[in-house]
């Protein structure tokens, strides 16, 4: 950097001259600064959207693709109180009959109250020899499964050691001192995870295990029969084809409690009405960001056009801007016009052609629909929607009375859609895989203005140092000239 002479001959304040010179190029720049940040709310602005539209294809959109979703069982049980049970798309329909004879359980040992030799309290601190036993011995935990493990027992162990190893041994199990027992149960219900206790006959006894008021209950497994088959298992729920059966009382001598499957036909009609719903809470979106008012009457604001404002002015200007960031994007026109063109499609299926509108869905009459709603489907006779829960519901007969025709036009029609909608997630030169916006392109555009910015900031640099050298030959001119005038003053004695 050349060196800055500056005010010595002229008397001005040249840095000041040359800073108000380059304050309207660092404006410029606040104001490209100010274009890049906009970008940034519209990349922000599509990532969300983009989410929203992800969700919707990946969840509600492919679900209905498959027969899943138009094959929900139910199944209702004659007596509750029995047993309650959780049918899969693959049950069977028709009844059945079920009998609870065993309910499965887990092994359990209270134990006996413990007494010190000398009548002081027991707690976890508490030494074997205390309770009695001052020798050497082994007790073994022998497991339902026929595993055995030896723990070995002295007079020094304490009660809370013992514990422990019991623990560690992979059972439940405590000391209680405010009743000074211990409480020793399976992790698991059934006879595989049962236990006992067995060996050395006085540390048992000491220990509380044994004898006295200690109780053992034993594992046990549940027993069903489902249709005259027996059933056996260590929980009280079993999975026998397509459904999910968890026993909670025993039936009573040769009863038996009725199993009644069938299709859920409200299952199925929920399906298509969250389908729906989703479809037009998407739409809707999509509508109002596309018509949204336009903001190029509100440029980004600059820092001291901030500070003349209030933050409430500031925030209301910046909403505008944001508001009106997707206005006619032609991704978003894509999106609505893939969506809409599928839910027009008709389908003919078994000799009858279909459409939405044969199933009482279809979009409100322009007038009557809000503004960046009229895309949005409405479901004759639903109860949630105002606009047409007095309508006779064509959707709710046509799953009673034909339900394979509701489900191959739901899934042609979703197939249909997400076909389309994945061609515009495809890979190209401006869209990266997955997403419905051209996000290559609106980075390419904001990194394009890093580069402007610095390229900028180079030429304000060089246009600063051009003014400070043309300030310094001034002043080195000026110096000369009053070094003349000096001299010829001395030569005429002046």
């Amino acid at each position: 950097m050349s060196i800055r002479i500056t005010g010595m001959n002229s008397g001005l304040d040249t840095d000041a001259m040359v800073k108000d010179l380059v304050n309207a190029y660092d404006k410029k720049k606040e104001i490209m600064k100010g274009d890049q940040k906009r970008l940034s709310w519209k990349q922000d602005a599509w990532k969300e959207l983009n989410t929203k539209v992800k969700n919707f294809v990946t969840k509600s959109l492919s679900n209905m693709r498959f027969s899943s979703a138009y094959t929900k069982k139910t199944t209702e049980v004659s007596n509750s109180a029995i047993a309650s049970v959780v049918s899969s798309d693959g049950a069977v329909n028709g009844q059945q009959t079920l009998r609870v004879t065993a309910l499965a359980q887990a092994g359990y040992l209270t134990g006996s109250e413990l007494e010190t030799t000398d009548g002081k309290k027991v707690t976890n601190n508490t030494k074997l020899s205390a309770l009695g036993y001052d020798s050497e011995g082994t007790v073994t935990l022998t497991k339902g499964n026929g595993k055995t493990i030896d723990i070995d027992v002295n007079g020094d162990m304490t009660v809370g050691q013992f514990v422990s190893t019991v623990k560690a041994a992979g059972l439940n199990a405590n000391f209680d001192a405010n009743n000074g027992r211990m409480y020793i149960s399976a992790p698991d219900t059934g006879t595989a995870n049962d236990f006992s206790f067995s060996g050395d006959a006085t540390a048992l006894e000491k220990l509380g295990l044994t004898g006295g008021t200690s109780h053992k209950e034993n594992g046990a497994n549940a027993t069903i029969v489902l249709n005259g088959v027996t059933y056996t298992g260590k929980s009280n729920t079993f999975s026998i084809n397509g459904l999910t059966i968890t026993a909670k009382e025993l039936t009573q001598g040769d009863s038996f409690v009725s199993l009644t499957t069938s299709t859920d036909y409200s299952a199925v009609y929920d399906s298509i009405k969250n389908f729906i719903k989703e479809y037009s809470s998407l739409v809707n979106e999509m509508d109002k960001l596309y018509n949204a008012e336009s903001a190029q009457d509100y440029k980004m604001l600059t820092t001291e056009e901030k500070e003349a404002m209030s933050e409430d002015e500031v925030e209301e200007w910046e909403n505008k801007i944001k508001a009106g960031l997707l206005r006619r994007d032609e991704s978003i026109a894509s999106l609505t016009s893939a969506l809409r063109s599928s839910m027009l499609q008709t389908y003919k299926i078994d000799g009858t052609t279909y459409s939405l509108s044969s199933f009482g869905i279809n979009t409100l009459s322009y007038f009557l629909a809000a503004d960046n709603e009229k895309n949005a489907y409405h479901i004759d006779g639903d109860p949630d929607d105002a606009d047409t829960s007095g309508e006779p519901d064509k959707l709710k007969a046509a799953i009673a009375s034909n339900p394979d025709a509701v489900m191959k036009f739901f899934q042609n029609l979703s197939n249909d859609m997400y076909q389309k909608m994945s061609k515009l997630s495809s890979s190209n030169e401006y869209r990266s895989y997955g997403n419905y916006y051209e996000d290559k392109k609106l980075k390419s555009e904001y990194d394009g203005w890093d580069k402007k910015i610095k390229d900028y900031e180079d030429y304000v640099a060089k246009v600063e140092d051009k003014y400070y050298k043309q300030f310094t030959a001034m002043e080195k001119a000026m110096g000369t000239i009053q070094s003349q005038q000096n001299y010829i003053s001395q030569m005429m004695g002046m």
